[in-house]
Order: structure tokens, then C-alpha cells, then sequence
């Protein structure tokens, strides 16, 4: 079977650039992925469709859809064709749900093993992962977060310590050095170090640790920003590095701590011997992985208390930790509350945008967009600048940058007008990370010490993917939790295209405004003062129940 890549170029396959999108960015997340022959694009579980019948029967379901019509996708598996109308979502799906009490990881696995049900990630089953490239900025962002709190607003001369290269992690070393940092990225599989080092998102390998930190303290004396890949196994790397008293400045993981089965490489294994005990010994492979998770997260918490800045940057590693004797894991904070929640209060979080001709000047187009008309906008404007010089394409040339409510319809309504008036070569998909501020409800991430006790309360993203729904969005997801994850988030995903076409500017203001203002009601609704000021200035309707309370006396 040849390798499947995403189409470029303005011949259609389909009915309508509409439909031709989607297929685009299915095709685009299997490019991008980790192993495309397993349909897998990040994290060892996470799944572009359910198997491969599936996904061909999405594509051919695709090329031969009406406008008026919707196509129904369960975990990865096309399920039906329904005539709804012009303006309605083109695909709507629903990924690895399970009932609440049901939703444990030994049912999820039982559940794939029968070839039920899928892992659908984030942005993996809702075909909107666009490489390292959808993860960096925010990667980016939160070093600079800890730069500005903790070490004067720059992180020249500093040592971050890390592991995980795959599908989310690959993004750390070139973030690190963007921030102007030493940074050590500990990864198992050699092949991901070459990946990344291929890709321009690392700079050197090593598999001797002496050598590494050898590469990293010249690099701390001179100032010089450098990334640096070690083969190993963070469960090893860390605490030897405690126990020889080297103390970086920043330490985190980005592992696929999530998933002890298919995810997380124990001490002692390699990624083969891991495989083959997958189906050997699966029970005895995830004590292992628990066991070393433990002293992974054990030796971060003596980091911490020694001095240095530490956090949980999402993958589920610290409930891991606790389940394998580490009482106090979370006494590390997590990456969202500690460094961006006041920008998810005002639902700024990380959209993003992907040329479907696969020309870059495209990109490079709106780049010079946003920098002449959204200059004052410096979160956005440092980026695109940094990512001209150091990001490189992956796949379909895409960019990300963390708008929030109206401007990110702002900025679509003139990219539809680019496509109508000629100026981009072809239509343009806009999409989001899941985490963003209505769109995810996760106890141990993005909603973790809400100001109102709300953490745990998935109304928010179900309400999110409904509203998307009605405002006309393209592809509405709603995903919940699988392997490791099982039970612990619920979560929502959309696209919209920017196709050219006039009536198309009412679909993308609609869609675009109503995702971004239910995040900033969701935030207030939890009583924080800057979406209580964003409902302001914006003019957002939000219905104040506090007026209509009633004093009854005895």
C-alpha cells in the first residue's frame, strides 16, 4: 500500500471544496502521524478512523457527498448519510464515549480489542492535527509564561528538562529554543529522536547522558539556545540526574504517560520488548510502566523541592503516579492553571489555519495579514514572526496563533475574501485544539482547581459541540477518554472552511463567534473577573440569574 499524503493543488475530488477539506485534512493527519500503517497519529493509540475498511469507506463517502447532506461517524467507522441542508456540519462525529461507571480502561481496551471502539485523541479522529507545529506555540507560550514569572522574562542561560518526542512532545525542543533555552529532551525510541532531528525541531542526539549535559552546560555559559535528544528512559535519566545533583531550572514530560499499555515505555524495555509484551504479558507491562512512571514523578517532585519550576504539561502522568504509591504527585502543578488560564478566560486559546492548496505562500499571506492588522496584538505577532524564521511545513502548510473571541472571525472573514478575491491559491480550513475554553471539561488538565468547584462538569463541551452545530460549522466532534485517559475528559472539536464563497462568511462569523463566546461565559459562569470584563467589552449576552434571585423570609 503506498503512503498515503494530503492532496494538493485545485483539482477536486469531491463535490465541493467543503467536502474536499475534510477529506484534505483526514488525509493530512495519517501524513503527519506517528504510524500511518496502524492508522495511528500520536500518543501510541490515538486514530485517524477505526481500521482500514473504515477509513476508505470515509473517503469514498466523502467524494460522493451532497451539501445538503451529513455523514455520522462513530469512533472511526462511518455509520450513516442523513439529507439535512445546505448550511448544516457536512460530518459530525463522536469518539470513544462510554457511560459514565463503564468508563474505566479495562473496558476501553476491551472495547478496542473487539473493534468497537477507538481512541480518538484530540485532534487524531476529528482530523485536526497538523504535526508538532499544533502543539508548539503552546509549548511555547507556557516557557514564556515561566520566563516572565519566574526568571525575569528570559530563559537565556536556563536548563529545561524533558522527555517524550512522539506526536505532541516533538514539539518541546524547538519551543525550548525559541524561548532561548538549553533544553534535554529524554526520549526512548531512537527513531523519534531522528524524526524530529529530520523535521528541524532538534538539533543533536546522544545516547550518553555525560555527553548531554556536557553539550548543555557550554550551552548554559555561553547563552547559546540549544535542544538536545538523549536516548533513554526518563524513569533512568531522572533520578540519576537527582542523585548526581544536577538541578535543572524547568523539568516536565510530555511521555504518553496517559496509556500504560500502549503508551509509556517502562524502565528495562525497549520499544520492542514492550511490544512483544503487550501481547505476552499485558498486565505485567503496565506495573512496570506504573512503577517507573512512580519514580519518574518521584525525582520531579525532588526537582521541585530543591528549586526548580515544575509542572504536569498534560499527559495524565500524575494520576498515574498517584495510583502507584506517589500520595503528593499532584503537588506539581499543571501546565493550564499555573501559566494560561487567564488567557483561556478570555477564550484565547490556540486556533489554527491550513492551506488546502499546500502552497506555503499562502500561509505566508495571512501571515503578512496578521502582522499589519493585528499588530497589536503581541502574543500573535511575536509568534508569526518566530514561526516564519523557525518552523518548518509538515504536511499541509498550516499555521496556529492564540486568538480569541471576534478575532478569530475577523481574521477568517478576510481569508474567505483572500480565496474570493484570488490572493490565496485555495480555500483554507479553520480548526482548534481541543483545549480550548468550552471545549474540554478535564479534571487533571484544562478545568483542574476551577474557582467554582465546576472541574468535573462535561455540560460545557457537549453544549459546545451542539452550538457548533447549529452555528453551521463544518465537522463537529465530541471525544472522550480511551486507554489511560479512560474517564477523565470529555471534550469537543470543529472545523470550518473558508471556501470563497459569500454565504460562507455566515457560517464562519456564526461558528467562530459562538465557540469563542460560550469559553468566555463558561469562565465567568466560574467567576473569573477577566471573562467578566471580556463579557463587557465584547458585548456577549450573558444571562446573569443573580438578578432574578428572590429573598423568601420565614
Amino acid at each position: 500500500m503506498s503512503r498515503i499524503t494530503a492532496a494538493r493543488g485545485g483539482e477536486l475530488r469531491c463535490k465541493g471544496w467543503r467536502q474536499e477539506a475534510l477529506l484534505r485534512m483526514l488525509e493530512n493527519v495519517l501524513e503527519n502521524g506517528e504510524n500511518q500503517k496502524e492508522l495511528i497519529v500520536y500518543a501510541s493509540l490515538g486514530k485517524a478512523a477505526r481500521n482500514w475498511p473504515s477509513y476508505r469507506a470515509i473517503v469514498d463517502t466523502l467524494k460522493n457527498l451532497e451539501e445538503d447532506e451529513t455523514l455520522v461517524i462513530q469512533s472511526g467507522k462511518p455509520i450513516g448519510i442523513f439529507r439535512t441542508h445546505r448550511q448544516a456540519p457536512l460530518v459530525v462525529m463522536a469518539n470513544c464515549n462510554l457511560v459514565g461507571r463503564w468508563a474505566t480502561s479495562e473496558n476501553f481496551y476491551e472495547l478496542q480489542d473487539k473493534g468497537l471502539i477507538i481512541w480518538g485523541g484530540l485532534t487524531a479522529a476529528a482530523w485536526q492535527y497538523i504535526g508538532s507545529q499544533g502543539v508548539i506555540q503552546g509549548t511555547y507560550e507556557i516557557f514564556q509564561s515561566i520566563a516572565r514569572l519566574h526568571f525575569g522574562g528570559s530563559l537565556q542561560g536556563r536548563f529545561i528538562l524533558t522527555a517524550g518526542l512522539g506526536g505532541m512532545g516533538g514539539s518541546q525542543p524547538l519551543a525550548g529554543t525559541m524561548a532561548g533555552a538549553a533544553i534535554l529532551c529524554v526520549e526512548v525510541a531512537e527513531e523519534r529522536i531522528d524524526k524530529r532531528i529530520s523535521a528541524g525541531y532538534l538539533q543533536r542526539k546522544t545516547a550518553s547522558l555525560d555527553e548531554a549535559l556536557a553539550w548543555i552546560e557550554e550551552a548554559k555559559g555561553s547563552g547559546e539556545a540549544l535542544s538536545v535528544g538523549l536516548l533513554g528512559n526518563a524513569a533512568d535519566v531522572y533520578p540519576e540526574l537527582l542523585a548526581s545533583g544536577v538541578l535543572p531550572d524547568i523539568v516536565t514530560d510530555q511521555t504518553s504517560a496517559h496509556d500504560l499499555l500502549y503508551g509509556y515505555i517502562p524502565s528495562g524495555y525497549t520499544p520492542a520488548a514492550a511490544a512483544a509484551a503487550r501481547k505476552t504479558d499485558p498486565a505485567g507491562l503496565q506495573e512496570a510502566a506504573g512503577t517507573s512512571i512512580a519514580a519518574e514523578v518521584g525525582a520531579m517532585l525532588e526537582f521541585k523541592e530543591r528549586g526548580a519550576v515544575v509542572f504536569d504539561n498534560g499527559n495524565n502522568i500524575r494520576s498515574q503516579a498517584v495510583k502507584y504509591g506517589i500520595a503528593n504527585a499532584f503537588d506539581i502543578d499543571i501546565f493550564t492553571e499555573a501559566f494560561l488560564r487567564p488567557l483561556f478566560a478570555r477564550a484565547i486559546g490556540p486556533f489554527r489555519w491550513i492551506a488546502l492548496s499546500g502552497d506555503p505562500q499562502d500561509i505566508r499571506t495571512i501571515d503578512e495579514y496578521i502582522l499589519r492588522e493585528f499588530s497589536d496584538n503581541e502574543i500573535v505577532s511575536n509568534w508569526i514572526k518566530l514561526a516564519n524564521i523557525h518552523v518548518p511545513v509538515e504536511g499541509l502548510p498550516a499555521r496556529i496563533g492564540w486568538f480569541g473571541h471576534r478575532d478569530r472571525s475577523r481574521l477568517a472573514l478576510a481569508v474567505n475574501a483572500m480565496v474570493r478575491e484570488g490572493k490565496l491559491s485555495g480555500p483554507v480550513a479553520f480548526s482548534r485544539d481541543h483545549l480550548d475554553a468550552a471545549a474540554m471539561a478535564h479534571p487533571n488538565i484544562m478545568t483542574e482547581r476551577m474557582k467554582d468547584g465546576s472541574d468535573a462538569i462535561a455540560d460545557w463541551p457537549l453544549l459546545n459541540a451542539m452550538l457548533n452545530c447549529s452555528s453551521m460549522a463544518d465537522l463537529v466532534a465530541i471525544h472522550s477518554g480511551g486507554g489511560g485517559y479512560a474517564g477523565y475528559m470529555t471534550s469537543a472539536g470543529v472545523t470550518i472552511v473558508a471556501d470563497g464563497k459569500e454565504e460562507s462568511d455566515l457560517r464562519l462569523r456564526t461558528a467562530l463567534d459562538n465557540d469563542t463566546g460560550l469559553g468566555v461565559l463558561r469562565y465567568a459562569d466560574a467567576g473569573y473577573e477577566e471573562s467578566l470584563d471580556e463579557v463587557e467589552r465584547k458585548g456577549i449576552a450573558r444571562i446573569d440569574t443573580r438578578r432574578h434571585e428572590e429573598i423568601v423570609a420565614d
